[in-house]
């Protein structure tokens, strides 16, 4: 049997060595808790690999290996040269929605999945929108469906200016975390080439839109999540039909 040798770091904290925690990965969530706990904030200097390796009383392989790691997670920010080293990240949780996106579809989500998770965040996003949205919000919505209604012929165009639109939406809520969520899932689920549109869906939606901005507008905070709702529901369904190669209902968004 194996033993493992706990490790004294001169910060007196214990690391144990062996195959369940490497001391590269104990580092990595010693300064993930520091982040969490605002012990270390944006910009924060977390030193040089020989500093690192030092204050932990391990080699300068693992400080390494630890400081890729926090690169990866987006926790650190990584200068070489001269005066470089390693700072605490300034967060941009937009890098990673992709990176989200790229592992739903590794993981096989389903159409259905997607659309579910999204008609949850969007809902809430049009409620928000209509309790916090600016005035610079609700111009941007109005802009957008006047463009939208210019590319009713070009489905395309369109399909992207209607995703702008949604994406409005949920900026206007105001809420960062809703507006990552939007985005990554919309790596996914919006579709660059949409080949069930017709005018008629077209102009349906855009009415949909339009009194959806209204809503906001008029700071109808539950109007607006239902409205949002049905409209999900409604897209959903055309999703599905699309994935599994069925034809969308007719009324469908």
């Amino acid at each position: 049997m194996t033993s493992h040798v706990p490790l004294v770091t001169q910060s007196g904290r214990h690391f144990i060595a062996g195959r369940s925690a490497s001391l590269s990965s104990q580092i990595v969530a010693k300064i993930r808790a520091a982040v969490a706990e605002k012990k270390l904030r944006p910009g924060d200097s977390l030193g040089t690999e020989k500093d690192l390796a030092a204050r932990h009383g391990v080699s300068r392989i693992v400080a390494r290996d630890a400081f890729r790691t926090l690169e990866a997670l987006g926790i650190a920010e990584i200068r070489m040269g001269k005066g470089g080293g390693a700072r605490v990240a300034r967060g941009n949780p937009r890098l990673f929605a992709e990176a989200l996106a790229v592992q739903l579809d590794l993981t096989g989500v389903t159409a259905a999945e997607i659309m579910d998770a999204q008609r949850a965040i969007e809902c809430l996003a049009a409620e928000l929108a209509a309790e916090h949205g600016t005035v610079a919000d609700l111009a941007r919505l109005k802009r957008l469906i006047a463009e939208a209604e210019s590319l009713i012929g070009d489905a395309d165009a369109y399909t992207r200016s209607c995703r702008e639109f949604h994406l409005a939406v949920a900026e206007a809520s105001h809420n960062r975390v809703l507006v990552v969520q939007f985005i990554s899932l919309n790596h996914v689920s919006w579709p660059a080439h949409n080949r069930t549109l017709t005018p008629e869906v077209a102009r349906r939606v855009l009415a949909v839109h339009k009194e959806l901005a209204g809503l906001i507008a008029m700071r109808d905070a539950a109007g607006a999540r239902r409205l949002m709702d049905d409209h999900i529901k409604m897209i959903r369904a055309r999703r599905v039909a699309e994935h599994g190669k069925g034809k969308p209902k007719a009324n469908c968004c």
